[in-house]
């Protein structure tokens, strides 16, 4: 019997339950195969720009700055503009998404590497696959695209996210990914973000990048 097998075995008899039971099996693939939707508060069930005015809004109570800009062409110049104002290097680390990678980089003087971070950088750049407007999220799939630890090792976070994919609640974004990678392919991670890296666990003192990056720039595409 496998480690894995043990510890199974002990759960079930903990539960009074065998690995035979049909009817807690039915009910189990009942759930996973018709993913029921939880409650959905209101305060997202908005009109699309409306969405992403609440969006903004609540980004920024949880201390994230958010810019708009109207087309992906405009996204090198306010990264490279969010640096210099900032008095970051001119340098970002992202991985290979498509929106980013065809970016026109060269207009401006930032110079961009590629791949994971191992905890040198001191700006990472991501591609949020969607916001959600009632907390203010950001939501980030795993993988060669978008590497977690652009997410999470470098000191300030710039992430992309479209307007059209800022959702009301996490039930759409979920529903988004299903329909994105289907049943049983879905990404290794999706990592829900909500304004820097913060704790209080030293005195009940806000300390912010306890944890991962001290800053959030979001901007807003659209």
């Amino acid at each position: 019997m496998s480690a894995r097998d043990t510890v199974l075995a002990k759960i079930r008899r903990s539960l009074h339950v065998d690995g035979g039971d049909v009817g807690r099996r039915a009910i189990v693939i009942g759930r996973l195969e018709g993913a029921p939707r939880s409650v959905i508060p209101a305060r997202g069930q908005l009109p699309a720009e409306e969405r992403v005015a609440l969006f903004t809004k609540m980004a920024e109570k949880v201390s994230a700055t958010v810019q708009r800009v109207g087309s992906d062409d405009d996204l090198p110049a306010a990264v490279a503009e969010f640096l210099r104002s900032h008095n970051l290097p001119a340098t970002v680390r992202m991985g290979d998404d498509p929106l980013l990678a065809g970016l026109p980089w060269e207009r401006t003087q930032v110079e961009v590497k590629r791949g994971p971070s191992d905890g040198s950088d001191i700006v990472g750049l991501s591609h949020a696959a969607a916001g959600v407007a009632e907390t203010g999220t950001l939501v980030l799939f795993s993988g060669p695209d978008n590497p977690t630890t652009l997410n999470f090792l470098p000191e300030t976070h710039i992430a992309v996210v479209r307007a059209e994919d800022i959702a009301g609640d996490y039930e759409s974004v979920w529903d988004t990914v299903r329909a994105r990678y289907g049943k049983g392919a879905m990404p290794r991670t999706v990592n829900m973000v909500t304004g820097p890296s913060r704790s209080a666990d030293i005195e009940q003192t806000i300390l912010l990048g306890a944890h991962g990056p001290r800053r959030l720039h979001i901007l807003v595409v659209g």
